[in-house]
């Protein structure tokens, strides 16, 4: 035994060790493990984006991932686990123009092919940095397979999959209203926009009514309109009312006098109104609010642009405005409806305000030119996925949030106007491609299509599918197996994958999704680094262990509830690690030489090692079946307790006046099925303790045949 047994367990001693000895090995990658005869076991790590570190759901879904991919791995199966970087364009583009300010030097000033430059600069340096906490996690990756979403052959799959979709039709040019961000000076789409609660006001405008011989007047010859954007009435088209609205009824096509601009507009009945909200009637500016544009569409509303692309207004706007940003626009339009009496009421409001995920700047919807994919077709493959069982959710609740939105669904904008991304395939077009549009290849792309594809025909569905070439990787490893990640990305990520993946290969990327839970503060407060309650797992690792880490992230995974973060899980887990590295050096100062991998339990007389193998039988396949079924803190919370209770507190305590061969094997049997099973959940120190174990039957306890 090991000099360093006889000390207390010191993670910092030995997890950076055991890890360089695993990269060394080479058995992360699938081609070199031995006994790999039950066939491929695929996950593609949802790729991190450039610009980030290790935050906590990064680290628990990490662990999710290493755990089957460790458990498959020591069961025969040639375990691929995939991972990779988003080159994440908008954010990545925000964080290097801040780096490039404080120089006091714009993107602009640099120029695009310098700035560029200044980008991969910075991806160089600091691009890779998450992968590298990835492995102080103990992440069991094939780094060798590592993929980036602006390689050179992953641009190829890009520019493949934008080509088949424009050649059958389904991307097309448009000037469409989008969701704009004058900040980042680009177009989102809803699902890259967060909303924040704002105080605010709601005012009640009078609008006139004009007056004709068959109108009676209504409200002393006005009409009350509740707005909290009186900015946007410079931009009105109409008013308008839900056609059920009996207050309303006889105002119905009748012609109002819109404040200000002094435009003649018309009342519409649109059952998009709702009756309740404010007075009822809701003014419609089909240029600058998606429900508004629907209201202009179907009854052939003209659009006025009254906020252009910097967030200002524009001539469209009239003179009494142009030029001035939103909020001096509102205030200005607030004191001429003041002045000429007609704000009915002024009353305190919160309402949503849609914010851009990446600068947090308020977006404005705007008409513009944009790229758009057409969703009807693509959507049906989608659902059909799940609806079919083809692809589950784990907790299937999920499945919910996923078809809801994809039978609701809208064209996709999916060009974006930055510098930084794919650009897109269409001769004088400058716009780059949505970031999700590359990340909805991830699980095929990463594997070398279209490159390793010999392209077939499906007249029926027109399209051009592929067949994998014999012996490369997407033969191999497609489909994918498991896809672990976060509710937040189901839409954004998920569905455009499925989709994606029956679409160019003809079948789905994965069969199951396990939606990990989110990491809550202790009063179950979303985790935030502006406030200072985020927490960062390389304080934990350094301060506990990647083990210890990974138990009180896991310990804590129950039932697919959100976690409600103890960090004195971690420290439990501390405290097992020290229990299991004490119980592996009695047995093996007990047992010495005659420790024994295999025994025959039928052989074994004595009544309480019977006993034990039993229950340690029992645990072992009620761990295997948690772990299969996605329970993975029921099946750790099943080990603890055979660890500390049934082996430590029993049956050690029960051996140690004992001396015969017959208690000997089954210690040290335990042991080693104790170290198989938790090494998914605990690698580093079951590894550390294989190493010193006489007699092992493989090179490293990561190998080891876990059914032996």
């Amino acid at each position: 035994m090991n000099e360093e047994f006889n000390k207390p367990y010191d993670p910092k001693a030995v997890e950076e060790k055991i890890y360089n000895e695993w990269e060394k090995s080479g058995y992360f990658n699938p081609d070199n493990l031995p006994h790999a005869d039950k066939g491929p076991f695929t996950i593609a790590l949802p790729p991190p984006n450039i610009t980030g570190t290790l935050h906590m759901g990064h680290a628990l879904n990490a662990t999710i991932q290493d755990i089957l991919i460790r458990k498959k791995r020591m069961e025969g199966y040639k375990a691929l686990w995939i991972p990779g970087t988003d080159h994440a364009g908008i954010a990545t583009q925000n964080i290097v123009e801040k780096q490039l300010k404080k120089e006091n030097i714009s993107r602009h000033q640099l120029g695009k092919e310098k700035f560029l430059e200044k980008i991969w600069e910075w991806k160089e340096k600091y691009g890779d940095m998450i992968l590298g906490q990835l492995k102080k996690m103990g992440s069991s990756c094939d780094w060798s397979r590592a993929a980036f979403t602006m390689n050179p052959q992953y641009s190829k799959a890009v520019q493949s999959a934008f080509r088949q979709y424009y050649d059958k039709g389904w991307i097309y040019r448009g000037e469409r209203i989008v969701n704009w961000c004058p900040r980042c000076g680009t177009s989102l789409s809803d699902l890259e926009l967060e909303y924040i609660e704002e105080k605010s006001k709601l005012w009640r405008i009078k609008y006139s009514i004009k007056k004709t011989n068959n109108l009676q007047p209504i409200t002393n010859d006005f009409i009350v309109v509740a707005t909290a954007r009186p900015e946007t009435i410079l931009g009105d088209s109409a008013v308008a009312v839900n056609p059920k609205d009996e207050r309303y009824k006889d105002l119905i096509g009748k012609i109002i006098i819109l404040p200000i601009q002094n435009r003649e507009i018309p009342v519409v009945a649109d059952i998009a109104v709702e009756k309740e909200f404010g007075t009822g009637v809701v003014k419609v500016t089909p240029a600058h609010d998606f429900t508004d544009a629907e209201i202009g569409e179907r009854h052939k509303l003209p659009a006025y642009k009254i906020i252009d692309e910097r967030g200002r207004m524009t001539v469209e706007s009239g003179e009494f405005c142009n030029g001035l940003k939103i909020a001096e626009c509102r205030e200005k339009v607030i004191k001429k409806l003041k002045e000429l009496n007609l704000i009915e009421k002024e009353e305190d409001h919160t309402h949503s305000v849609a914010k851009c995920y990446r600068c947090e700047g308020t977006v404005e919807p705007l008409p513009s030119l944009q790229w758009f994919l057409k969703m009807s077709e693509l959507a049906k493959l989608a659902i059909e996925a799940v609806e079919s069982g083809k692809v589950r959710f784990h907790p299937q609740r999920w499945e919910k949030v996923y078809l809801d939105w994809l039978k609701n669904i809208k064209d996709w904008c999916i060009s974006r106007q930055i510098w930084w991304g794919h650009k897109i395939p269409i001769e004088g077009s400058e716009d780059v491609l949505d970031t999700w549009f590359s990340s909805a290849l991830w699980p095929f792309a990463t594997l070398g299509w279209p490159a390793q594809c010999e392209p077939t025909t499906d007249d029926k569905r027109q399209t051009t599918r592929c067949k994998s070439k014999e012996g490369g990787d997407l033969a191999q490893f497609y489909p994918t197996q498991v896809l672990s990640t976060a509710r937040d990305i189901i839409n954004l990520w998920v569905a455009r994958m499925v989709y994606s993946g029956i679409e160019f290969m003809d079948k789905e990327p994965f069969n199951n999704v396990i939606i990990h839970a989110t990491i809550l503060t202790k009063d179950g407060k979303r985790m935030s680094k502006s406030l200072g309650t985020g927490i960062d797992p390389m304080i934990l690792i350094d301060k506990y262990g990647a083990d210890a880490t990974r138990f009180g992230l896991i310990w804590q995974s129950m039932g697919g509830q959100d976690i409600h973060w103890a960090e004195e899980h971690v420290m439990a887990g501390k405290k097992f690690a020290n229990k299991l590295w004490n119980i592996s050096r009695f047995v093996l100062t007990k047992t010495g030489d005659s420790f024994v991998s295999k025994i025959d339990a039928g052989d074994i007389k004595d009544e309480a090692s019977r006993e034990l193998l039993k229950k340690l039988e029992s645990t072992k396949e009620s761990v295997n079946k948690d772990i299969d079924n996605y329970d993975f803190g029921q099946a750790l919370h099943t080990l603890y307790n055979f660890v500390w209770k049934e082996f430590a507190d029993k049956y050690i305590e029960y051996s140690k006046d004992k001396n015969s061969e017959e208690v000997f094997s089954v210690l040290s049997f335990s042991l080693l099925t104790v170290l198989k099973t938790l090494h998914p959940f605990m690698p580093f120190i079951t590894e550390e303790i294989y190493q010193n174990l006489p007699n092992k039957n493989a090179e490293f306890l990561m190998v080891e045949e876990i059914s032996n």
